[in-house]
């Protein structure tokens, strides 16, 4: 019992200590000095200047693009359109995220009665007079089909949580900078007192000046 007393008293004095280490620019002491307490407050500053511009810059961009997509899709209809060839007649793509599909020409009528005609991917064995869907937008023109919901939700919360990280990273940095700049300052201070104090110091410690 006494072992493990003598245990929790040691644990209570080392989170005492840790405590006291941390704020020690924040309590009244001798070897405190002004600069001190400027950089006590410059971390605290920085730390809750990183923490809400960091979420706030992240929620912006989050909203920003998210209103960007959702702007898109509303630009945009799908329409059922014709094939006027056969996909084996059309232009293959050899490359990127529509390998394997062909780019064909096909042709809608639109709500107003308008004919319109354009180029559309579609299956390699798709047939003239097969019917597809794609999408337009506003000017009967043929688009890229918009992110889902899905899509733009996941992109929007990724540019969100790398402009925030981004945002805190940056503000850390200036932080640290301002820190370095105190540092050089401070040891300087150190270097020109002790250039007044040390020969004093020498002279009562015996030593010769």
């Amino acid at each position: 019992m006494k072992r493990d007393s003598r245990r929790k008293t040691r644990g209570r004095s080392g989170r005492r200590k840790t405590a006291r280490s941390w704020f020690w620019r924040w309590r009244s002491n001798p070897l405190r000095r002004h600069s001190d307490v400027v950089e006590a407050w410059i971390v605290l500053g920085l730390w809750a200047l990183a923490l809400v511009g960091g979420v706030l810059s992240g929620w912006g961009a989050d909203q920003a693009v998210d209103h960007t997509f959702a702007e898109r899709r509303a630009e945009v209809h799908t329409v059922s359109a014709r094939l006027t060839e056969d996909a084996a007649d059309g232009t293959p793509i050899t490359a990127g995220y529509d390998y394997g599909m062909t780019w064909v020409t096909v042709h809608w009528t639109a709500a107003d009665g308008s004919v319109h005609t354009g180029r559309a991917k579609v299956s390699p064995t798709a047939t003239a007079g097969s019917r597809v869907q794609v999408w337009a937008n506003r000017g009967g023109q043929l688009v890229a089909a918009p992110p889902s919901r899905a899509e733009s939700t996941f992109e929007a919360v990724a540019t969100g949580a790398l402009v925030g990280q981004l945002t805190a990273t940056v503000v850390y940095g200036g932080g640290w900078l301002l820190r370095r700049r105190l540092l050089r300052q401070r040891l300087a201070e150190w270097d020109e007192e002790w250039r007044r104090v040390g020969p004093q110091w020498r002279n009562f410690s015996g030593g010769k000046g």
